[in-house]
C-alpha cells in the first residue's frame, strides 16, 4: 500500500518547503501528521499537518483523498480534533500565558475553535458565553439533539468574581452559548448525559483531601461516593455503557480498573478491565463506553463490549500483519477506523480501514521525511536490578553496525508515572541514526506494570530508580553489546532529573549528561508546584520523592544542584523559557551551581518554548544541540 496519499493532497494546500538538508531535521521537526480524525459518517478525514514548523488543518474526502477545506493554524499548538456531525470540526489548541485579572500563574490555556465547513468560517467556541473565560477545562462533549450539533463545554464562569467550573451549551449552527449549570467552588469536572443534561459532577476539597462524586437522580443530586484521596481528584472518565452511568477509576487486585455508577439504580457495578493502565474507548457519537485498551507487556490488549466490534477490530489488526496497530477513532457505524500503524521496519503511519469494502489504505507517514532506511530496529530487553527487581525496556540499535561494543545513550522517560512503549520514538531514533545504541528503561515507579511496581518507586528518586538505569548499562556491557566506557545519559522532565542525578548521585557510569527541562532542586520545585495548585500537589511529589514535607532534609540529599561537587563530567542543560510544568529556573539554578563549583556546563535557552517541545524550530534546536554535545563528548565513531 502507498503511504503518501494524504500528504500528496496536502501539497495542494501547502507551499512546499525545502527538503531536509540533513537526516536530523526529518526526526526533529514537527511530525508531518500530528492529529487525525474521521467524521461520524465516514466521508471526511481531518488532520493537523505541518511543513516541519507551521501547522494547517486539512480536510479531505475519505473516498479519494481530494481536499475539501483547509484551515491555516500557523504556529498554533494543535492538541486535538473532534467532529460534531460532518459540518463542524472542533480544533483544540493551547497557548502559554497568564491572566492578570485572575492572578493566575503562567500556565497552559486550552481553547476550542469551531471550524464550520459549510460557511468556511471559524470562531472561538466560547465567544458568546457571557461571564466565561474563553478557555476550556476539558474536551467538549458533542451531542446531536433534534438533528442539530451541540458542544457542551466546561469552562470557568465567574460568580461573585470567583471562577467556577461550569457547563455551557453551544449550538454550533447558530453560535449561541447558554449557561447550563454552575459548579461549586470545589467542582473540577462534569459529565453530560445523552440528552445534554448534566449527569455527574466531580468535586475535590483540597483542604480536607476529599474527593466526592455527585450524580443526578431525578431532580436531585446525590453523593455517590466520598473518598479521602490525599493526592488529588479522581475526576471522571466519561459515560458508561448505557449512557445513564458514569465511569471512574477503581482498583482491583492491585491494578487499575474501571467502575460504573448508575444514575438510575444509584448503585456501583463491579470493577472491570483490570489491567494496569487500562483506558476506556468511547463511541464517536454517543460518547458511551464501547471497550477498553491496555498495553500488557509489549502487546496491545483491546477488549470491545459488542461481538461485532470485536470482529471488526480483529479484521483491522489482520490488515497489518507484524505491526503495532492502535485505534485513533472510528465512524458512527464503527465500519471505518482510523488507526496508527507502527512498523518494526518503517516509520509510523496513519491508515483507514473500511470494513464494508474490505480495504485498508494509508493516509501517509507521521514523519514524511523518513524512509525505511532511516528507521533503526528496536528490541525488548529484560534484566534484573541489583536487588533482584525485574526491569524491562527497549533497546534501539544503530543500523549498519554490529551489536557489539557500541556507544550507548541511556534515555529515561519522564513522568515518572508513565512508561516507554514499543514502537517508533523520534528522539531515540534520531540518536540511533547518529550511531548510538539507545536504552529506554521502564524503571521502578513506572506506570503500566501494576501498583506494586509503581509504588516500589516511592522514595527512590536518586536511589533505586536511578540504579535501575545504571543496572541496565551493566547488563548490556555484560552482554558485550555496549562499551561501558562510552555511555551518556539524556532525558527530559523527570528524565532530565535522572540525567542530572546520573552525573551527580551515581557518578562513574556516564561520560556526559543532557537534561532537557529537568528538575535540579526538589524542594524549590515542590514549593513552586504547591504554590500553583494546592497541598495535594505537595503530597503527591513528596510521596514519590520519599520526603516528609518540604522541610525534610532528604530533598537536599537527592537534589542534583546540591551535589555538583561530585561530578566531573560535562553537562548540557536545555530548557524552554515558557515551561509551565518544570520552571526554567530549575535549569538556571543548576547552571549557576555548576559554574560556582568550576564544573563544565552549557545551557541552551529555547525561547517561547513549552514543556512539550511544541514548536518545530525550537524542537529541532534542542535535538541539534543534544547531538552536537554527544558527538563532542562521546563520539560514536
Amino acid at each position: 500500500m502507498q503511504r503518501t496519499a494524504f500528504l500528496a493532497a496536502a501539497a495542494l494546500w501547502l507551499v512546499a518547503g525545502p527538503c531536509a538538508a540533513a537526516p536530523l531535521a526529518a526526526y526533529g521537526e514537527l511530525p508531518s501528521i500530528e492529529e487525525a480524525a474521521i467524521s461520524p459518517d465516514g466521508t471526511l478525514i481531518a488532520a493537523s499537518i505541518s511543513d516541519g514548523d507551521k501547522r494547517s488543518i486539512l480536510v479531505v474526502r475519505a473516498s479519494d483523498d481530494q481536499p475539501v477545506a483547509n484551515l491555516r493554524a500557523g504556529t498554533a499548538k494543535v492538541r486535538d480534533l473532534q467532529w460534531a456531525g460532518s459540518s463542524h470540526l472542533l480544533v483544540t489548541s493551547s497557548v502559554t500565558g497568564e491572566v492578570v485579572d485572575l492572578r493566575a500563574p503562567n500556565t497552559e490555556w486550552y481553547m476550542v475553535l469551531d471550524f464550520n465547513l459549510k460557511t468556511g468560517s471559524s470562531r472561538n467556541i466560547l465567544d458568546n458565553a457571557e461571564g466565561a473565560l474563553d478557555a476550556v477545562s476539558d474536551s467538549p462533549a458533542i451531542r446531536i439533539l433534534g438533528g442539530k450539533p451541540y458542544a457542551f463545554v466546561q469552562a470557568l464562569h465567574f460568580v461573585d468574581n470567583l471562577g467556577r467550573v461550569s457547563v455551557f451549551k453551544v449550538e454550533l449552527d447558530t453560535d449561541s452559548d447558554t449557561l447550563v449549570i454552575d459548579g461549586a467552588p470545589s467542582t473540577d469536572e462534569w459529565a453530560v448525559g445523552p440528552d445534554g443534561q448534566p449527569l455527574a459532577e466531580s468535586r475535590y476539597d483540597a483542604s480536607h483531601s476529599a474527593w466526592s462524586l455527585r450524580v443526578k437522580h431525578g431532580a436531585d443530586w446525590r453523593v455517590a461516593q466520598t473518598v479521602d484521596t490525599g493526592y488529588g481528584s479522581k475526576g471522571l472518565l466519561g459515560l458508561g455503557r448505557d449512557g445513564r452511568s458514569v465511569l471512574v477509576s477503581a482498583s482491583k487486585d492491585g491494578k487499575e480498573a474501571l467502575r460504573e455508577f448508575s444514575a438510575d439504580t444509584q448503585a456501583w457495578g463491579e470493577p472491570f478491565g483490570a489491567e494496569d493502565g487500562v483506558e476506556p474507548i468511547f463511541d464517536p457519537v454517543t460518547e458511551q463506553l464501547i471497550g477498553t485498551h491496555a498495553l500488557v507487556g509489549d502487546a496491545d490488549d483491546y477488549q470491545f463490549l459488542a461481538p461485532l466490534d470485536r470482529q471488526i477490530w480483529a479484521a483491522t489488526v489482520k490488515a497489518f500483519p507484524g505491526q503495532r496497530v492502535t485505534l485513533q477513532n472510528l465512524s458512527a457505524d464503527h465500519e471505518k477506523l482510523l488507526v496508527r500503524v507502527d512498523s518494526p521496519t518503517d516509520s509510523p503511519a496513519y491508515a483507514v480501514v473500511d470494513i464494508a469494502t474490505g480495504k485498508a489504505s494509508y493516509l501517509g507517514n507521521v514523519y514524511d521525511g523518513l524512509t525505511a532506511d532511516d528507521v533503526a530496529p528496536v528490541q525488548s530487553v529484560a534484566f534484573k536490578a541489583t536487588d533482584g527487581e525485574p526491569i524491562s525496556g527497549y533497546l534501539t540499535l544503530p543500523r549498519g553496525k554490529d551489536a557489539k561494543n557500541l556507544p550507548l545513550i541511556v534515555f529515561p522517560h519522564g513522568g515518572p508515572a508513565v512508561r516507554d512503549e514499543p514502537g517508533f520514538d523520534w528522539w531515540a531514533q534520531a540518536m540511533a541514526a547518529q550511531g548510538y545504541a539507545v536504552l529506554q528503561v521502564n524503571y521502578r515507579g513506572s506506570d503500566g506494570f501494576g501498583w506494586k511496581f509503581l509504588s516500589a518507586g516511592f522514595g527512590e528518586w536518586g536511589h533505586k530508580m536511578q540504579t535501575d538505569l545504571s543496572d541496565g548499562v551493566r547488563y548490556l556491557a555484560g552482554q558485550g553489546t555496549i562499551d561501558p566506557k562510552r555511555v551518556c545519559i539524556v532525558g527530559a522532565s523527570y528524565g532530565g532529573y535522572a540525567a542530572l542525578a546520573g552525573a551527580t548521585l551515581d557518578p562513574g557510569v556516564y561520560r556526559c549528561a543532557v537534561s532537557v527541562a529537568g528538575i535540579s532542586d526538589l524542594r524549590r520545585f515542590v514549593a513552586w508546584a504547591k504554590d500553583r495548585s494546592d497541598v495535594s500537589t505537595e503530597r503527591y511529589w513528596t510521596r514519590y520523592m520519599g520526603a516528609d514535607g518540604l522541610k525534610d532534609p532528604h530533598l537536599e540529599t537527592i537534589s542534583p544542584a546540591d551535589h555538583v561537587d561530585k561530578t566531573t563530567v560535562p553537562i548540557l542543560l536545555i530548557h524552554g523559557k515558557d515551561d509551565t510544568v518544570v520552571p526554567f529556573e530549575q535549569s538556571q539554578e543548576m547552571a549557576d551551581a555548576l559554574e560556582k563549583a568550576g564544573q563544565p556546563t552549557q545551557i541552551v535557552v529555547l525561547k517561547h518554548e513549552d514543556h512539550w517541545l511544541s514548536h518545530g524550530d525550537t524542537r529541532l534546536q534542542m535535538l541539534q544541540a543534544t547531538i552536537d554535545f554527544l558527538e563532542k563528548n562521546n563520539p560514536p565513531g
